[in-house]
């Protein structure tokens, strides 16, 4: 049985947006990873690594993960924090 996770990916950091942070990505774990000894890299066998499905929706990508009945984890996105700040704050200390 193939095991997975389904999240959203967080906002690049090189950017203030938000573009491209709207979709549920189904990515399957590795499994029996591997160092390759001339490069250190982590190389594996398995190619169900290289899958990354995209779903407009939580529900949609759950639903997908049962109906081929896929083990997967659910990461929940974590809630930004927004401070609002006016520039005039710089100034009142």
């Amino acid at each position: 049985m193939r095991k997975a996770k389904i999240y959203i990916p967080n906002k690049n950091p090189m950017q203030s947006g938000q573009g491209k942070t709207d979709k549920w990505i189904l990515e399957y774990e590795t499994k029996n990873p591997t160092s390759n000894p001339l490069m250190g890299w982590e190389s594996s066998s398995d190619t169900f690594t290289e899958i990354r499905l995209e779903f407009s929706s939580k529900e949609r990508a759950i639903n997908y993960a049962k109906k081929k009945k896929i083990d997967f984890e659910l990461i929940e996105p974590r809630k930004r924090k927004v401070v609002k700040k006016s520039y005039a704050d710089n100034f009142l200390s």
